[in-house]
């Protein structure tokens, strides 16, 4: 599949600014993996309190942008738009570890794969690197509910 700019990647999640932490979608193979870009800009709003004498990225937004890419995944994955009535909730998290800082400037790239599938589960690894370097792993689960739900 090719890339998806900001424009495709609003069609599969319901997050919007400030909370919407991907830019676009470098590559996908639905089924498989994903790969997403988080340009990571000093207009931030998480940095104006973490920490203003030395801006860091914090954890759990890191991870949120690794679930909205699991989203997307999972959305080309199962041939679904969100607007035919569900959204893939983030579910569970295990083994997450973060290796180094995130800041202002730096293009955070996240990586995700379909692990498998069990009774309405979906499980991926994640990774979000830096400069080619993992700066945050975790398995992620999601599952999907019917909006109203």
């Amino acid at each position: 599949m090719e890339a998806m700019d900001i424009s495709q990647v609003l069609k599969y999640l319901p997050h919007r600014y400030p909370f919407l932490l991907i830019d676009r979608v470098l590559a996908c193979e639905p089924g498989v993996s994903l790969t997403g870009l988080k340009n990571v800009t000093f207009n931030e709003p998480f940095f104006l309190g973490h920490f203003p004498q030395r801006p860091v990225m914090p954890g759990v937004m890191i991870l949120e942008a690794l679930a909205q890419a699991t989203g997307i995944l999972a959305f080309l994955s199962s041939g679904e738009m969100p607007e035919e009535g569900s959204t893939y909730y983030f579910v569970g998290i295990d083994r997450a570890r973060f290796k180094q800082p995130v800041g202002p400037g730096d293009q955070l790239l996240l990586e995700v794969k379909l692990l498998r599938t069990k009774r309405g589960i979906w499980m991926f690894g994640a990774e979000a690197l830096v400069d080619g370097k993992v700066v945050c792993s975790a398995e992620l689960m999601s599952t999907k509910r019917e909006h109203g739900l």
